[in-house]
């Protein structure tokens, strides 16, 4: 019988790889650094050529303009090959900033310190945060601040996974409020506010959050994107009306009679006006004359017949 996995014999281990750059992105980059490499080198290296040609020989201009496009050229390529790597490293610039600082007071701390003084320092460091509720709640809050980050990015990976098309967005920096996070971002090419709002649901549940909010953070610029995210609701205190300590004490009381509210009502109980109506009067038949035909009829005061109005 056939197995889907091939066969390892006995301890070996298995040889798996994890993907930083995606194979897409991966070629894609490639293609783009070669594109930029031919403009820069023949744009800088022609511009450079006429500059030069107005000072020397137009031959050595043009060796002078060769000279200078070719590194430009490296250099612009060098950029856009990169750049993948350096938008990773840009996502976990926080983390990598912690980390060394970290580490090297660590260092420095047990080189130049005996065994109790380092542990009593680091117990000061991790316990007074952790002891008094303010220090914790800030420490929490910035930490909140870092995990956000990486699951918008995990939201936008995947908006982009389902639309087929796309760049993942530049998540610029985070801070904590009130009642979350609130995200800058700056989106690329493949997504929009429209498309973001009519996922705010999902983007809630992958940061593990209430509610999230999106709106745009400049009015002339459709891709700077302001993110904020709700965890708690913080307006749940009771507060009590301080219009009540206004009141002098030294006012009397006011007896008020209370009214009798009924119980049941019929219409006759009812004490409403009586409303006349006007009688009518009956219209009088119009006179005729002698020969049975109605009499002419007075003219307006302003000349018109009203006979055809009746």
């Amino acid at each position: 019988m056939s197995k889907s996995s091939p066969r390892r014999s006995f301890g070996r281990k298995s040889t798996g790889t994890v993907t930083v750059i995606e194979a897409k992105v991966h070629r894609s980059s490639a293609r783009n650094a070669r594109m930029a490499f031919i403009l820069a080198a023949v744009i800088i290296g022609i511009l450079t050529a006429v500059v030069a040609a107005s000072y020397v020989h137009p031959i050595i201009a043009l060796f002078i303009g060769v000279a200078v496009g070719v590194p430009c050229g490296a250099l612009a390529w060098l950029l856009v090959r990169v750049w993948p790597v350096l938008r990773l490293l840009w996502w976990w610039t926080p983390e990598i900033v912690l980390t060394t600082l970290l580490l090297a007071g660590w260092v420095q701390l047990a080189t130049h310190t005996p065994t109790l003084v380092t542990l009593a320092v680091v117990a000061v460091v991790l316990g007074v945060p952790a002891a008094v509720p303010v220090l914790r709640r800030q420490v929490v809050a910035w930490v909140w601040c870092l995990i956000v980050r990486h699951r918008l990015r995990v939201c936008f990976a995947q908006f982009i996974v389902a639309n087929q098309s796309g760049s993942l967005p530049l998540i610029l920096w985070a801070k904590p409020t009130p009642v979350g996070e609130r995200v800058w971002v700056y989106l690329r090419p493949g997504l929009s506010l429209a498309d973001l709002e009519g996922r705010l649901d999902k983007i809630a549940v992958t940061c593990h959050a209430s509610s999230v909010l999106v709106e745009r953070a400049a009015d002339g610029n459709a891709a700077y994107l302001r993110f904020d995210i709700k965890r708690r609701e913080v307006l749940t205190a009771t507060v009590t009306s301080p219009l009540a300590d206004a009141i002098p004490t030294d006012t009397p009381a006011t007896d008020r009679p209370t009214p009798a509210v009924p119980t049941a009502l019929d219409l006759p109980d009812v004490q409403a006006p009586t409303i006349a109506l006007p009688v009518q009067q009956p219209k009088k038949p119009a006179a005729t004359s002698a020969n049975g035909s109605k009499p002419a009829t007075t003219p307006s005061p302003e000349g018109d017949d009203i006979s055809d109005w009746i």
